[in-house]
């Protein structure tokens, strides 16, 4: 009876075993779930960093610092996979197999602990037995001695009569023998329980715990696997992380430093010359004085050749400048107005103050019209804010416009060659249509292929217009459209042969003058290549009409002709300095004496 008790301990032992072995299954899976909300958000960071398509974004990864944070990025995704792949091997390897396991462990201990029971209840039947056996052997030996007992009584009785004392004898000997049966009986039980006994201690239970002992070792042992699994599965990624790792400092030793300044030099560059030294502007001399001629001032017939940038310098300037630095040279002329003449002919004061003997017209007058004239500010504005530039890209400063000019001729070649790759593929069709009508109708290639003729013809007259600009750009071509002649004619005493920088933003390509934007296709130009300063230039408004009453010939720096009884616009009334600041139309405005002229205000005048 003693094992029953140990049979009770080693079922809690062997229960206890398996409850390690859940705990532990579930640790693991709870680790996996953990690797793979790691590797999500490695993987969800990774994206939240990746530039943005066809954004700024995307441009910056020109820079060796971004293409390795680029790389960082992408190695960090591969290191997420490799924590997903410890989630999956630790899930298939080990809950997976565990699980298994634990169901058939439960099993096979079911059914040992079932085995031990039929064996301990067997041994209790046959112990039973014997002891039923033993009492009645016990009872018959009691009652074969009373019936011994009476019969010699009644044996030694002279009064009893013969036949019950042979009655009393037989009853003895009845007795007797049913004694001796019980006694064999017995004897043959008990012999039977001791076999059973020895064979339940020595065979049964033994066999019985040895198969319980080798599925408690087995379980011991597949635990122990586990854990090695555990370690393996790590291990195994390692290579692979510490290749990402790798990577990652294979792409921080590619940042080049230098190589980032260039693209920084080459992206910006707007090929300007610096400006030279401001002139000393002598106002002890009032008569004598004439106006600044700083380096800001384009040079006109005083033997100094003018700076072109590929002929297109008129209006350009030095970006760096601030606004209000260039604004102080432009509000209004250096001079004190002329008073009005005698007679309406201004020749009565030929050499008066309003018409110096001037060789050169500054940039300042130039910059004036620039930043007064719509189509000009326009420039500005879509560039600044991303919007549709001039096509032939005047806008930009002659480093930028060749830049932009020949991906434009790249583009465009890629899509001839691409046209042309389609025809070729379409004539070859209708070679086979023509040779084998049964596959299709050859006629039914005509209209495509006479489409992409003309396609191919647009892109190549295209091609030759952008890669024209493209050679003014470079100095190959002289540059002679319609706005640079009617400038040359202005300033044909002059001499001047410059354009405006932004005179093609109404410019059409073939050279004619037109008031409308070009109808080609506009390209975007990045905000990128001006001073913040330019946003918010716009053209002044009017704030009433003006009548003159003298003509002025307006040959000054800022100033503007006007002719007798003209009627303009006014946009800046008199300062106090005797200017007032007027405008014809759209490009052309400046100052005329406020005494030449009788200004009407009107709030609502426009």
């Amino acid at each position: 009876h003693s094992l029953q008790d140990q049979f009770d301990n080693l079922e809690k032992h062997t229960q206890w075993g398996i409850d390690v072995l859940e705990k532990y299954i579930k640790f693991v899976k709870e680790r996996t779930e953990i690797e793979l909300s790691y590797a999500k958000q490695l993987r969800n960071l990774s994206k939240k960093y990746q530039p943005k398509k066809n954004s700024k974004e995307e441009e910056e990864y020109r820079y060796t610092s971004t293409r390795a944070f680029l790389a960082t990025l992408n190695e960090m995704n591969d290191y997420a996979g490799q924590h997903e792949v410890i989630s999956e091997n630790m899930t298939s390897l080990i809950t997976g197999e565990l699980t298994r396991y634990v169901q058939e462990l439960k099993q096979e201990r079911k059914s040992h602990f079932h085995d031990g029971r039929k064996a301990q209840q067997h041994l209790e039947t046959c112990w039973k037995q014997l002891e039923a056996s033993k009492r009645r052997f016990e009872r018959d030996c009691k009652e074969a001695d009373r019936a011994q007992q009476y019969f010699e009584k009644m044996d030694a009785d002279i009064n009893v009569t013969k036949a019950d004392v042979e009655k009393a004898r037989q009853q003895a000997q009845l007795r007797h023998q049913m004694a001796e049966d019980s006694k064999a009986e017995y004897s043959s039980t008990l012999q039977k329980f001791n076999s059973e006994q020895h064979d339940h201690y020595y065979t049964h239970i033994p066999n019985i715990f040895q198969k319980i002992q080798e599925m408690e070792e087995r379980r011991i042992m597949r635990i122990g696997e586990s854990m090695k699994t555990f370690a393996e599965v790590d291990r195994q990624v390692i290579p692979i992380i510490g290749k990402c790792l790798d990577e990652i400092t294979k792409a921080a030793e590619s940042i080049d430093h230098k190589n980032d300044s260039q693209l920084v030099i080459e992206a910006f560059k707007s090929g300007f010359e610096p400006p030279g030294d401001v002139d000393f502007e002598d106002f002890t001399q009032p008569m004598k004085r004439t106006v600044s001629e700083s380096s800001l001032s384009n040079s006109r017939g005083d033997g100094k050749s003018e700076l072109k940038f590929g002929g297109k310098s008129k209006g350009k300037l030095w970006p760096f400048i601030k606004k209000n630095k260039l604004m102080s040279l432009l509000t209004s002329p250096h001079q004190p107005p002329p008073p009005p003449p005698a007679s309406a002919s201004p020749s009565a004061v030929p050499n008066g103050p309003q018409s110096p003997k001037q060789q050169k017209e500054p940039l300042s007058h130039r910059f004036n019209e620039f930043m007064t004239s719509k189509p000009k500010i326009h420039c500005f504005r879509s560039l600044k804010r991303g919007g549709a530039g001039p096509e032939d890209f005047s806008n930009l400063p002659p480093e930028q416009r060749r830049k932009k000019l020949q991906q434009k001729v790249d583009e465009l070649n890629k899509d001839i060659q691409k046209e042309m790759d389609q025809r070729d593929a379409l004539t070859k069709m209708k070679d086979v249509y023509i040779k084998n009508p049964q596959m299709g109708d050859a006629a039914s290639v005509d209209h495509r292929l006479a489409e992409l003729g003309q396609n191919i013809e647009k892109l190549r007259l295209e091609v030759q217009k952008f890669e024209g600009w493209l050679a003014e750009v470079e100095g190959r071509l002289p540059m002679r459209t319609e706005q640079a002649r009617r400038q040359s004619g202005l300033y044909e005493a002059q001499n001047t042969s410059a354009v405006n920088s932004c005179a093609q933003d109404r410019e059409s390509p073939d050279g004619s003058y037109t008031e409308e934007q070009s109808q080609e296709t506009e390209m975007k130009v990045p905000a990128t290549d001006f001073d913040d300063e330019f946003d918010d230039e716009e053209p002044l408004p009017t704030i009433g009409t003006c009548k003159a009453l003298y003509t002025f010939e307006g040959q000054n720096e800022g100033t503007i002709s006007v002719a007798e009884g003209e009627m303009l616009y006014v946009i800046e009334e008199d300062k106090g300095d005797g200017w007032t600041r007027i405008r014809r139309n759209e490009d052309e405005e400046g100052y005329v004496p406020t005494s030449y002229v009788e200004v009407y205000l009107d709030k609502n005048a426009k």
